[in-house]
């Protein structure tokens, strides 16, 4: 199946969902590459970046869940180069 390099961006605004996220990312894991989090408390937000080598369902999957959780935006950044996956 054909991978896709992607970006999601993640910006969390209730503090108390920040296990979710991360249970959610946990779950993904296998599919991520890199990830960067930033813990902005004069503003009383998370910031995480992860970057996915991942089929396009698969990354759709996780970036609609993160979305529906309450306080949690995301985008997500998809290149147009379409990878396989070796091995």
């Amino acid at each position: 199946m054909e991978n896709r390099i992607a970006v999601v961006s993640i910006i969390i605004e209730e503090p108390d969902i920040v296990s979710e996220v991360n249970d959610l990312l946990h779950a993904f894991a296998n599919h991520i590459i890199g990830r960067l989090g930033i813990p902005y408390r004069d503003r009383g937000i998370a910031i995480i970046c992860i970057v996915m080598d991942a089929p396009a369902d698969v990354i759709s999957s996780l970036s609609g869940k993160l979305g529906m959780l309450k306080g949690v935006r995301t985008k997500t950044t998809v290149a147009k180069q379409k990878t396989r996956k070796e091995g």
